[in-house]
């Protein structure tokens, strides 16, 4: 009888298992791929991995800005997929390190929660079968499908999805993005970098759908530049072969070819084929009445008392840091510790090159809400660091202040490395801290970081 078992090995899963390890915990781990789930092996890591090789292709292109000659550069597509393949190997097998520290034994297999027992749960995978006193599902999400004609009969081949593109052993010259999301806008940075002609097709009348507005606009105008070419409010109706069929704004219809589809709509949660049904877990439903998730309160706890969910199962903030906290909420909650989980402060980026970062709410948000704000912003050229580093670089930080208590509501940025600054603005958001405490923190100079601090002195907010 283990003390905990866990279903899925992704960053909900394995963080989840590492800290119930370490406190003393007995924890089997299910994963029937690989450790690390979608975000090591065919998301996050992946995906970064090959960004950062087009960020660097981008610098030796551009170095005459900063006098740097370099002759000619090239891209090895194979090379970059190479490394790919060897950062993504490097970090799996980190992670079975910290696994087999925390002792914790790690099945690859893919487990049924087979029922409930007087002092636990029943469980199978492969032949064998398990039981354990607790149960934390980390199952994750799948890349979502729509009913398109063509669309499901294209995949594997000129359709793909998150999974198979990272496989290409070829770049396609030319490559149709439906949807203009983060992971689409991502994909979209690395091909346009490299190369690959790219069409964006997006329903919605604007790319990165809850990101600021703002932001997003300049991020889509700096990549039209760059030769992207976008079609907002345009609704896809088909998939021929390799043209992409869809509805503009007016009603016509338009086509858009390309070697490669990416097919980049959402994600789904996985909660078909688990058992659920076996011990009655409650779902959530959207409002016409469909499931989407596991339906958990704000310590994780599902409708079944030892049974727990964490991560893109529950079909709420689908992130990888989101994932990870909520596993360890879990795991407390099953120490008995006093822990909760807080969703005001989680943030949310964009790896293309600029960077878009953001956290809390948005000037949009905020005026959805009724929230009586003041929307603070300064170029990211007012930073010093930004000036010398990014070369005709364009950029923006916004701060959403709450007029009445001057608390921090909200920060959004686009601009290199805003991805690695905006925890700063997480930390005052979680925290509640006001303009004028933020104000009295000290930033290391030169830095970008220092471009959240210098937006606060352009304004004075009142009482």
């Amino acid at each position: 009888m283990y003390d905990l078992a866990i279903l899925g090995g992704g960053p909900g899963g394995y963080v989840a298992a590492g800290r119930a390890g370490a406190a003393g915990l007995s924890v089997v781990l299910f994963e029937k791929r690989e450790l690390g789930g979608v975000c090591l092996n065919e998301g996050c890591i992946p995906t970064k991995t090959l960004l950062y090789s087009a960020k660097v292709y981008d610098y030796t292109r551009h170095a005459d800005r900063y006098g740097v000659n370099v002759p000619e550069s090239t891209i090895d597509f194979g090379a970059i997929f190479k490394r790919k393949e060897k950062v993504v190997k490097k970090l799996v097998g980190g992670v079975k390190v910290q696994m087999r520290n925390a002792h914790v034994e790690v099945v690859k297999e893919e487990a049924v929660i087979a029922g409930k027992e007087a002092d636990g749960f029943v469980l199978t995978a492969g032949e064998a079968t398990y039981s354990a006193r607790n149960i934390l599902i980390c199952t994750g999400s799948e890349a979502a499908v729509p009913p398109i004609p063509g669309l499901k009969e294209g995949l594997g081949g000129v359709v793909v999805t998150n999974r198979e593109i990272l496989s290409l052993t070829e770049q396609p010259q030319r490559l149709v993005v439906i949807g203009g999301g983060v992971i689409g806008m991502e994909f979209a940075s690395f091909f346009n970098s490299i190369g690959t002609q790219v069409t964006v097709v997006e329903m919605l009348p604007k790319i990165l759908g809850p990101l600021d507005d703002e932001i997003s606009a300049m991020l889509q105008a700096q990549y039209a530049k760059k030769g992207v070419e976008f079609h907002l409010s345009c609704k896809v109706v088909a998939v021929e072969g390799n043209e992409v069929v869809y509805e503009d704004a007016e009603g016509n219809t338009c086509r858009a070819a390309g070697d490669k589809i990416l097919v980049s709509v959402g994600r789904r949660a996985c909660i078909q084929g688990l058992g659920l049904e076996n011990i009655g877990v409650e779902l959530a439903l959207n409002p016409a009445g469909r499931p989407y998730g596991i339906k958990v309160d704000e310590k994780m706890r599902t409708s079944v008392p030892g049974v727990y969910a964490a991560g893109d199962v529950t079909g709420f903030s689908m992130l990888a840091h989101t994932a990870s906290r909520e596993g360890e909420v879990a795991v407390n909650t099953i120490l008995g510790k006093e822990d909760a989980m807080s969703y005001q402060a989680i943030p949310g980026v964009v790896y293309t090159n600029p960077e878009v970062a953001g956290v809390g709410v948005t000037e949009a948000e905020a005026i959805k809400q009724g929230l009586d704000s003041t929307v603070l912003k300064l170029p990211m050229a007012f930073s010093g660091r930004f000036v010398a580093e990014n070369e005709r670089g364009e950029g923006l930080c916004k701060v959403i202040v709450d007029k009445a208590s001057h608390q921090v509501l909200g920060v959004h940025m686009l601009g290199n490395p805003c991805s690695e600054i905006i925890q700063s603005a997480c930390i005052a958001i979680e925290k509640g801290l006001t303009v004028e405490q933020l104000k009295d923190v000290v930033f290391p100079h030169p830095t970008v970081s220092e471009i959240l601090k210098e937006t606060l002195f352009t304004h004075e907010p009142t009482a």
